[in-house]
């Protein structure tokens, strides 16, 4: 039996656009002889479709996708999953569905048993589990075939009181299919590979998993598919962060079972091998479709001459091309002539436009409009937030008149603590860094410097500053950044209480001061733009905190 492994870019609602590419796909794979065509979990919707799901028009048009497609169906077999209509009188109006195509028409439907809903996961809002278990018969085969979590309740904590598969193994498959939409997270990939070898390895069957590429808003989904062997070692990964198809021709002999690749012209594997490559790519493949699948073509940010701005800049001349991005610095009575320098050094080395814009006069303008109300009191925040929005106002307004998107440059160290300016540095269309702690932001500066020098040396090794008064560093306000990491990320990721923090060595004092001004943060973190996801818990749709809350503060 040939089965095609079919990972694709899909497009939220774009039906037109995921309906041709998996008929082209389809059409490939009928001329290569192929007897199963597999695309990936919600592949004709795209994937999370949230609150879409809520219209009938949206599902409808998904089903009328799927029928066109099944009539492509011919002389070769289809596995595409979609919503679909409970028709059940009791339960959730939706299944997240998996349909065999076949004979051109929908021959078979599997539903999702193991509905995730934690992080950013929130599928049983939506869908009605499955409870009737069936293998599909295919050309003397039996296919188990699955839908992403069902096969995630394989571990030593089952997170669910039912195994998909072990119901499935008892009508004795030939081999298990798995459709996904498993976003990506710098652990995510060494994960995902224990639980699929797992899977084959205990049900001793060939395992198939396709997943999704590409950005949907702050969810990045890597790719990864994969054809794990009945003895659970890994034949072959499809190609991260890129669209792929791969043909295998799975042959049966007595109880043995045999994979076999078949090559398709230009064909190329390339995985990641580490983790700031992993972060890298997903990055730029974030900044990449955020602009695409809005239609956006341009980018402007400001430029400081810090490593966060300069990263930033890095990566989305990388997404989009230098001719696309422009840079603007926007330096004040307190920026520094080396920041300026820096900046532009930047900017040249990557090739892209940029200007300087002084927001000095801008600035005595607000001191003066305010000097009444400001009359006898010292200068404080409100001067150097001033600064911050005047910066904003400009860029806003340069991406107003000319039809940039602004990105923001701010990171989750300074996300998580409140440390940036509301609607000042803290505003733009896509946040790029907001889920790098700021140790990390260094690492991936010099992982882009690693064969060149691109961000100039002083923007990496100056300690960092807002330079929004004389002489300012972070340090001022906060930890030092290889402190405040490591403590955010006991709270953030591992969800550690103060208690745990301070038993692992860490001052008392700076706990309790970090994990207050992370709580009484959130009403500022709740109007950001939205956070590329690279991490197992990134600010967003992810971690869902109360606002007016008193824990911690």
């Amino acid at each position: 039996m040939k089965i095609a492994l079919a990972q694709l870019n899909y497009h939220i609602g774009n039906f037109e656009s995921n309906t041709n590419n998996i008929l082209n796909c389809i059409r490939k794979a009928k001329s290569m002889q192929v007897d199963i065509v597999v695309f990936s979990e919600l592949a004709i919707s795209g994937y999370p479709p949230r609150d879409f799901l809520e219209f009938d028009h949206f599902v409808s048009k998904c089903l009328d996708s799927i029928n066109i497609i099944a009539s492509e169906c011919i002389d070769i077999a289809a596995i595409i999953g979609s919503p679909s209509f409970n028709h059940e009188p009791k339960g959730k109006r939706l299944y997240n569905s998996a349909f065999f195509l076949c004979d051109g028409k929908v021959t078979a439907i599997r539903n999702k048993t193991l509905l995730p809903n934690y992080d950013v996961f929130d599928e049983y809002r939506y869908f009605e589990p499955n409870r009737t278990f069936e293998i599909i018969k295919y050309k003397g085969k039996r296919i188990a075939l699955t839908i992403c979590e069902d096969l995630w309740n394989i571990t030593e904590n089952p997170l669910y009181v039912v195994n998909p598969m072990d119901e499935l193994a008892k009508q004795n498959p030939d081999l298990i299919i798995n459709i996904a939409a498993s976003p990506f997270n710098y652990e995510q990939s060494e994960t995902r590979k224990e639980i699929l070898i797992s899977n084959a390895k205990h049900y001793n069957l060939p395992l198939f998993y396709v997943n999704h590429i590409g950005g949907q808003t702050e969810l990045l989904f890597d790719g990864g598919s994969m054809v794990v062997d009945n003895k659970g070692k890994i034949f072959e990964e499809l190609n991260y962060f890129e669209e792929d198809l791969r043909i295998y021709d799975l042959r049966f002999k007595n109880s043995e079972c045999k994979i076999q690749n078949v090559e398709i012209e230009n064909s190329k594997l390339q995985t990641p091998n580490s983790k700031l490559l992993f972060i890298h790519d997903a990055l730029v493949m974030g900044i990449k479709d955020y602009f695409h699948k809005l239609g956006f073509k341009q980018a402007i940010l400001g430029l400081s001459g810090g490593i966060d701005s300069a990263v930033t800049c890095v990566l989305a001349v990388k997404a989009m091309g230098r001719e696309n991005v422009k840079g603007v610095l926007l330096p004040s009575r307190f920026s520094s002539d080396h920041s300026i320098k820096d900046a532009e050094e930047l900017a040249k080395n990557l090739g892209i436009s940029y200007e300087i814009i002084e927001i000095e006069e801008a600035f005595n303008t607000f001191e003066k409009t305010l000097e009444t109300q400001f009359a006898g009191l010292p200068s404080d925040l409100a001067e150097e937030n001033i600064q911050a929005r005047v910066r904003a106002v400009i860029l806003m307004a340069l991406s107003n008149k000319f039809g940039y998107i602004l990105l923001n440059t701010s990171n989750k160290s300074e996300a998580a603590v409140g440390y940036g300016t509301l609607y000042g540095d803290m505003c733009g269309g896509i946040s790029v860094l907001g889920d790098v702690y700021k140790t990390q932001v260094y690492e991936l500066a010099n992982f882009i410097n690693k064969d060149k020098e691109i961000i100039p040396i002083n923007s990496i090794k100056k300690p960092p500053s807002a330079e929004l008064r004389f002489d300012q560093k972070d340090s001022d306000s906060l930890p030092e950044y290889e402190i405040l990491d490591k403590i955010l990320f006991q709270y953030i990721e591992m969800s550690k209480g103060p208690d745990e923090i301070i038993a692992m060595n860490f001052d008392k004092n700076i706990v309790l001061k970090v994990l207050k001004m992370v709580n009484s943060s959130e009403w500022k973190r709740y109007q950001t733009p939205p956070i590329l996801r690279i991490s197992p818990k990134a600010f967003g749709m992810g971690r869902r905190m109360p606002i007016a809350a008193k824990y911690l503060i």
